[in-house]
């Protein structure tokens, strides 16, 4: 089967031939029926092309060669000259109903390896290949609805035997591999015309599971850029590194591409990792859709559903836990905001990626959208929010500090000392923000210097207002001399200042 598949991707010419001596020759080859064969099969053996090369003397075994059939025929010849016949064919048929039984008993540890699962397809193959090289050389001994009700049989116990096991399975290599084990059972026993549609909506099963194993690996592969990432500009010295830069990732500005060089990019280097990483899990998903006779909308559908899940779950919860980070400090945050805007930019790249891929165009009815922006959106905002708490619980610090005597005589000559201290770093803290690279402004109007500082200079000064009010209106404080409010107004027009 396997042969074959090889053969119709090359000479798709040729037509798809099923049933009969061929495709029971390459069964045969396929599994391992007793004997291992190590000639490989050629085009004369597979039996799709006429034989041409008369050259060819190596034969690929069929049924007849691998198993010795005639204690089978001796038995049917003796009880049909005595004429128990009938009483043959029960007993053969009774016999072989429990080695089927036996045949579609998966082994315990089958998840675990590849060959667990080759040797338990191989078993079911051999048994129906025997069976129905009996049908079509004995005249009667078995029929066709009796080989039906086995297979009826089989294919239940198989499935649900899959369903289990696969189960089990976390490497997604595993569970492809097994896919693709599981195309070729099916196409071999469809060349013997058995019916195994069930097979492939099986595998739409698994597939949901494969995805699901993929989630979890490139959840880890998100971490590990995440975390390993020093959240700065990556700086550029040469036009080598700039162009391999924007080789990947999807990136153009006119303004940086004019100044000289050493120059740095708006983004940290997770932002390029990050988005090859998404392509590498569309191309992950497009493997398990290869020959499962699915149409190019389905594809399309079941690769943008799956990356959707990767945006919105995998990769969006990776985000928050940085961001929720204790000891993530503001020049990472902001940083963060500058790398989620370049990424939402480039989901329309992405959109495109995957309709060159299944050539399934983006209006097409039906097709699902990429909700990525909303996940780069919702990760921009929750920076912004840590910005602003992070900002406040520093005031709060400073806040301590504070020591009023509030039964002072006389107001100080100047500010409080905790006040200063905590105005000065308010002062550094928004350097940060104004001044940031100008390229990490490029593309960006605004956006940092405008909405963020802007909300967290006003976020500052609501609470840090809010707390000198507070502090006056304690319990503790039950007096208050003038001085004491005249050091504090000092200090409230130093704010003002």
């Amino acid at each position: 089967a396997q042969q074959q598949r090889n053969l119709d991707s090359i000479v798709s010419q040729h037509p798809r031939i099923s049933g009969g001596k061929k495709s029971k020759k390459e069964v045969c080859a396929s599994s391992d029926l007793e004997v291992k064969t190590t000639s490989p099969m050629s085009e004369q053996d597979s039996g799709i092309l006429d034989v041409e090369d008369e050259d060819e003397d190596e034969e690929v075994p069929g049924a007849q060669d691998l198993v010795d059939f005639s204690p089978v025929y001796r038995c049917l010849h003796i009880y049909s000259v005595l004429g128990a016949r009938e009483t043959f064919e029960n007993y053969y048929r009774k016999q072989r109903r429990k080695q089927a039984r036996l045949v579609l008993q998966p082994p315990s540890n089958m998840h675990e390896t590849l060959d667990g699962y080759r040797k338990y397809f191989n078993q079911i193959v051999g048994f129906f290949v025997v069976e129905d090289h009996i049908l079509h050389t004995t005249q009667g001994l078995v029929n066709r609805a009796y080989i039906d009700e086995l297979w009826e049989m089989a294919l239940s116990k198989t499935i649900a035997a899959l369903r289990t096991h696969s189960s089990y399975c976390s490497d997604p290599n595993l569970v492809l591999d097994l896919k693709n084990l599981i195309v070729l059972f099916a196409d071999t026993l469809q060349g013997y015309g058995f019916p195994v549609n069930q097979l492939f909506d099986m595998l739409l099963e698994i597939q949901d599971q494969y995805s699901e194993t993929l989630l979890k690996k490139w959840s880890g592969v998100f971490r590990n850029i995440l975390d390993s990432d020093n959240y700065s500009p990556i700086p550029v010295s040469n036009e080598e590194v700039y162009k391999k830069i924007v080789g990947q990732f999807p990136f153009q500005d006119a303004e940086l591409e004019k100044q000289p060089f050493p120059k740095k990019f708006p983004f940290s280097e997770f932002v390029p990792k990050v988005y090859n990483q998404i392509k590498e899990f569309i191309y992950a998903c497009l493997k398990f859709s290869e020959d499962l006779h699915l149409s190019s909308t389905e594809v399309d559908d079941m690769i943008r559903k799956s990356t959707n899940l990767l945006l919105t779950r995998t990769l969006s919860n990776c985000l928050q836990n940085v961001i929720k980070r204790k000891n993530v400090g503001l020049t990472e945050l902001v940083q963060i905001i500058i790398n989620t805007t370049h990424l939402e930019k480039s989901c329309k790249f992405l959109e495109e990626f995957i309709t060159n891929i299944t050539n399934v165009l983006p209006e097409t009815v039906h097709t699902t959208k990429l909700y990525g922006t909303t996940t780069f959106k919702d990760a921009r905002h929750a920076a912004e929010e840590e910005i602003y708490t992070n900002l406040n619980q520093k005031i709060d610090q400073f806040l301590q500090l504070a020591d009023y005597d509030w039964m002072a005589m006389e107001p100080g000559s100047k500010a409080s000392d905790y006040l200063v201290d905590l105005i000065g770093f308010l002062r550094s803290t928004f350097a940060v923000f104004t001044h940031l690279p100008v390229m990490a402004l490029i593309n960006i109007p605004f956006l940092l210097q405008g909405k963020v500082a802007q909300t967290a200079c006003m976020s500052a000064c609501k609470h840090l207002s809010t707390s000198l009010m507070q502090l006056l209106l304690e319990a503790e404080v039950r007096q208050l001399t003038l001085g004491a409010l005249q050091q504090f107004n000092l200090d409230v027009e130093e704010c003002e200042r």
